[in-house]
């Protein structure tokens, strides 16, 4: 599905006034918008999340994230983001390229190759929500996307989305796991979807035998701190942990290594997302490239990628690794 253009996002919704339309008025701005798919969840507290979340931040699993620590009860409860919230919308939006790395470049996560997904998501979730207002009146609402203290993957599996794999990621079962995951919560009454009740990972362990960091301790939990994606890009240190030392298989930024094992990513189908388009020359930049790049120039040709998080320092840093190299200039 192609991007929306401002002429089709302006177009005019007829009022509406009960639930049921209310419904079919939110799949039917989801699917103009450009997301693959949409769920609706009743709003309320997370609990068995709760003891989940618990767990794993006792266990040090978050290492160096420590906003992962802050806002507990933001992430668990979402009339605490929107008072007197009914409902958790939840939407997916597929990233999978449809181009490929050159063999020889350092690894980048599939999706990063093209625009910040943060830019363009939540410019679109506020658009949703400019959208419902129109159509129904005045309701409070806020569209959130990865950065805020929301469980996207808890609401997508209440609203009928898709199960948490052992790799820890959403999987919807008729187009795996390689989509972005956004939520909007408004305190409109909705009808809702039934959560998504059935883990068809069986007794696969392909991602769990895949992580060359033995990040994946138990299925459907995470070390983060061990994670490549965490090394390459949270990690704040100058220097990565030695033990990671030739287990990075070529990954500069992020990693796709328990996705691309997956067996239900057969059906992963490329976007048609032009922001996502990967953007120029990102894809084939060689080794050498990366490592002679200057600040300035990874600023303006990374000034809308997700690249930037990392920053100049950090992606050379995580060159330096990879090629065996400890030292930091």
């Amino acid at each position: 599905m192609n991007s929306p253009s401002p002429a089709t996002q302006n177009q005019k919704i007829d009022p509406i006034s009960n639930a049921r339309q209310h419904t079919a008025l939110v799949k039917q701005i989801s699917s103009r918008l450009g997301f693959d798919y949409c769920g609706i969840a009743r709003a309320r507290q997370l609990d068995e999340d709760a003891r989940r979340l618990e767990q794993w931040l006792t266990k040090g699993y978050q290492g160096g994230m420590g906003y992962m620590e802050r806002n507990f009860e933001l992430r668990i409860d979402p009339t605490k983001l929107v008072p007197g919230a009914k409902s958790v919308i939840t939407v997916l939006l597929n990233y999978f390229p449809g181009q490929k790395q050159e063999n020889d470049s350092p690894k980048i996560a599939k999706y990063a190759y093209g625009q910040d997904y943060h830019e363009v998501i939540r410019a679109r979730m506020n658009t949703f929500l400019a959208m419902l207002r129109e159509a129904v009146g005045d309701i409070d609402g806020r569209g959130f996307v990865d950065s805020a203290p929301v469980l996207e993957r808890s609401w997508a599996v209440n609203s009928g989305l898709g199960w948490v794999a052992k790799n820890g990621n959403l999987i919807h079962k008729q187009a795996g796991s390689y989509f972005f995951i956004a939520t909007l919560i408004t305190d409109l009454e909705l009808e809702y979807d039934d959560p998504f009740a059935k883990d068809y990972c069986g007794s696969c362990r392909r991602c769990i035998d895949a992580c060359p960091t033995d990040a994946i301790v138990s299925p459907a939990v995470v070390d983060g701190s061990r994670c490549i994606s965490y090394l390459t890009i949270e990690l704040k240190e100058e220097l990565i942990a030695p033990e990671f030392r030739d287990k990075m298989q070529g990954w500069m930024f992020g990693c796709d290594i328990c996705q691309d094992v997956c067996p239900w990513n057969r059906f992963s189908r490329p976007h048609q997302q032009e922001e996502l388009q990967p953007i120029p020359r990102l894809l084939n930049l060689s080794t050498s490239e990366w490592e002679a790049m200057d600040e300035d120039t990874f600023r303006t040709l990374l000034r809308h990628s997700p690249l930037k998080r990392s920053k100049w320092k950090g992606i050379q840093r995580n060159l330096k690794f990879i090629a065996g190299d400890d030292s930091i200039t």
